[in-house]
Formats: C-alpha cells, structure tokens, sequence
C-alpha cells in the first residue's frame, strides 16, 4: 500500500519513492507519494515523476481499492525503480486554500445554522459549496461569511490528530457531511485552533491568514432546503 504523505505534511513538494507497480505502461504505484488523489471534492495534483533526469508528468491521480495510482504521459519507468517526485505547487497551494476555506466555512454554517455539506467542488479559480440549511436567505448567508472572515483575521493555526471509528461514532459533531461515515477504523481530523474539528482528508494550509478573503459571486436555490454557493478568494 502507498504510503499517504500529504496526510501530515500538505506542504511537501518533492521526494523520493520507490516504484512498486507499472499498468499498461502508464499507471505507477510508488510506496510513498505527497500527490493527492482525486476525492472529497478536490482535485488531483500534478507534477512530475522523474527517474535518470527523464520527466514524467503526471496527468492524473486517483485512488482505486485503497490503492494510490499515478497516470503519467509516456511509458518508461519500471517496477523497483527509484524515482524523484515534485508537485506542481501553485495548483496544489490553490487546492489548499480553497479546501480550508471549505472546512472553516462548514464550520460557521454547522455552529450557526445546524447546516451539513452536501456535496463541494473545488476549482482553480473557484469553489462550489452544496449545503443543506433550513430558514436561509441570501442576508443570512453572507452574515457567515462575513463571520468566517473575522475568524480568517485572527489566523488560527491549524493541526492534524486521528481518532477511531469509536471515538468518531461518540462524538457526532467531528463529521458533519450529510452522506454519513466512510467504512474506515481511524479518521483524520482537522483542527482550527480551538474553534473546530472535522474528520477530513484533503489538504489544507497552516494558519487561516493565507486564506485570505472569501467573497461569494453566486448563490442558487437546489430544493426546499438545499443550497448551492460559488466563492473566490481573494489575494
């Protein structure tokens, strides 16, 4: 199984790995990699793999049967290998900031309205947020935004801890997504400081200043109680 390294280091952009598989010449396994699969709501890193000054890009990561694969542009390298790995760090950061600003936006809504994520997507220049809210208004929403960026203002550090499925099950506030739990025995969490903790496993920032500012540029009503919103931030 590869090891995930972006699960306690979201800032790591190059390394070196071991190759452990190769599939019709373009889906490589490695043992360790910091390139994070598409899931959650965000998307696959990029970069580059390279073995004896050869690059390979990598165009898409996905996770299958538990298992981490890495789709590169060209066939050539082979099983047992070592490898050099580097991120396309821009893309990665952009990712990061958005996928914060999810997590604490999820975090106002919850406190504020009882509200749960029904579905997200992050992009390069913009985030989609699906929630479901009962008594919402256009007036009431941008009320937590505004919150969450004062909280932004006072740049909580952020931090990574585990807990098992128990301690999850026992302490239902930590996973707020309306879908339910994953079948997994341990959880990532995610803490903002004192403020809050979500089971989650994106990548995230350090500290909110580099959030930045969130602005809404679009809200659209999807049902009785479900919502939809598109955000930027803003540098």
């Amino acid at each position: 199984m590869t090891k995930a390294l972006y699960m306690n280091d979201s800032y790591l952009k190059e390394w070196t790995a071991k190759v452990i598989s190769v599939k019709d010449d373009k889906y490589i396994g490695l043992d360790k990699t910091a390139f994070y699969p598409k899931g959650g709501g965000q998307p696959w890193d990029e970069g580059f793999i390279i073995k004896n000054g050869q690059k390979f890009k990598v165009i898409y990561v996905g996770k299958f049967s538990g298992q981490i694969s890495h789709e590169v542009d060209k066939p050539g390298l082979s099983e047992g290998g070592e490898v050099s790995c580097k991120l396309d760090w821009k893309r990665r950061y952009t990712f990061m900031r958005y996928h914060t600003a999810c997590h604490l936006i999820s975090n106002v809504l919850y406190t504020r309205a009882d509200a749960k994520i029904t579905g997200n997507q992050i992009e390069m220049d913009k985030t989609r947020m699906d929630f479901s809210m009962k008594d919402y208004s256009p007036e009431k929403l941008k009320a937590y935004v505004d919150e969450a960026n004062n909280i932004i203002k006072n740049d909580l550090p952020i931090s990574v801890d585990y807990m098992s499925r128990e301690e999850v099950l026992q302490n239902p506030e930590v996973a707020r997504l309306a879908k339910g739990l994953p079948d997994v025995k341990e959880f990532r969490i995610v803490k903002i400081g004192e403020i809050d903790k979500q089971v989650d496993g994106g990548t995230y920032i350090n500290h909110l200043k580099e959030i930045s500012k969130i602005e809404v540029i679009k809200t659209v009503n999807k049902g009785k109680n479900n919502r939809r919103m598109y955000f930027i931030l803003k540098e």
